[in-house]
């Protein structure tokens, strides 16, 4: 019984490195860059948003003060 046990571990084993190789040396693909690239973009885009409306937050407040 270990024995057969010993051997279904072993061939899942085997079966698990033969798919992780093959997953490690397939290549990105053109379509993952340009999804890599597009997040980028939209990060900074949504980032220097955001940073002009907080510069536009802090100057009214500034304005409210000085009057």
């Amino acid at each position: 019984m270990l024995v057969v046990l010993g051997a279904v571990a072993a061939l899942v084993a085997a079966a698990y490195a033969v798919v992780a190789r093959r997953d490690r040396r397939r290549l990105a693909s053109a379509e993952d860059a340009t999804a890599v690239r597009d997040a980028q973009v939209r990060q900074q885009r949504y980032e220097a948003e955001r940073h002009g409306s907080q510069g536009d937050t802090w100057q009214r407040g500034q304005h409210g003060q000085s009057s």
